[in-house]
């Protein structure tokens, strides 16, 4: 029998937990907030598109690529292969739409966590990737089933870091995160030899976010790729479980307190 002690221990600790996650997706933004958010989300991104890779032949969050490829089969007359890009690029447009418009829903009902809405539906879109794809392999038609499913889940997700974070963060591609520290390390070694002048100085807690975010999506891809390897299609489903993780408690902790609200107010 379980004594009350441990009950207690066990409650603090769901408790400590419960706060966290929401404190993640809070609207009041913290630089640890980012840093968890931006790490996790990386990590799930960088797996999704190694493996993702792997899987169907395609990455799945390159624009710059696929838009580069889509003008250089037109201009080489490969219509098919041209038009075959806007299956990627159309999805991640409409997945960064779609995170909109569910935060902008929350946010008019009033949610708790309005954008862990778009990663819940992430990770339900994960499960049914790694499942169904699991089921239908090695079905011809697998790949252009998933290469829309994947560019949706990558436009819905950096559209969502990027209005919780105020677009400081993109969690989906790492030129802008390679860009910026690029950018800080130039400033971190510039010789201020005037000291008349305003002092150039770099952002150190900015590039130490950006530095995490980049190793962060790298071992992701990892992850992905040995996923795969090792798991086939499946490798998507503890991906999409750690998106529950970290998207769900807020969400059910907020719907209970709605629920405890009306109550009170009934």
């Amino acid at each position: 029998m379980e004594s009350p002690q441990t009950s207690g221990m066990g409650h603090g600790l769901a408790a400590r937990y419960v706060g966290s996650t929401r404190s993640i997706f809070a609207p009041e933004r913290t630089g640890a907030a980012d840093t968890q958010l931006g790490m996790v989300l990386t990590f799930v991104a960088g797996a999704v598109n190694a493996g993702g890779f792997l899987a169907v032949g395609q990455y799945t969050s390159h624009m710059s690529g696929i838009l580069s490829a889509m003008a250089d089969n037109l201009a080489l007359g490969a219509l098919d292969l041209a038009l075959l890009g806007c299956a990627a690029l159309l999805p991640f447009v409409a997945g960064a739409g779609f995170s909109a418009v569910l935060i902008n829903w929350g946010r008019r009902h009033h949610l708790d966590s309005p954008f862990a809405l778009p990663l819940m539906l992430e990770a339900a879109l994960l499960l049914g990737f790694g499942v169904l794809g699991w089921l239908a392999y090695p079905s011809p038609g697998l790949a252009l089933a998933a290469v829309p499913l994947l560019c949706f889940l990558m436009g819905l997700q950096n559209a969502t870091v990027t209005k919780i974070s105020g677009a400081r963060m993109r969690t989906t591609h790492v030129t802008g995160i390679v860009t910026d520290i690029g950018i800080e390390l130039g400033k971190l070694a510039y010789w201020n030899r005037d000291g008349t002048l305003p002092k150039v100085s770099a952002d150190r807690g900015k590039l130490r976010l950006l530095t995490l975010l980049l190793g962060s999506f790298f071992v992701g891809g990892v992850v992905g790729a040995l996923g795969y390897s090792g798991l086939g299609f499946l490798f998507s489903v503890p991906l999409a479980l750690l998106l529950i993780l970290l998207a769900g408690p807020p969400l059910v902790a907020g719907a209970f307190a709605g629920t405890g609200q009306e109550r009170q107010a009934g």
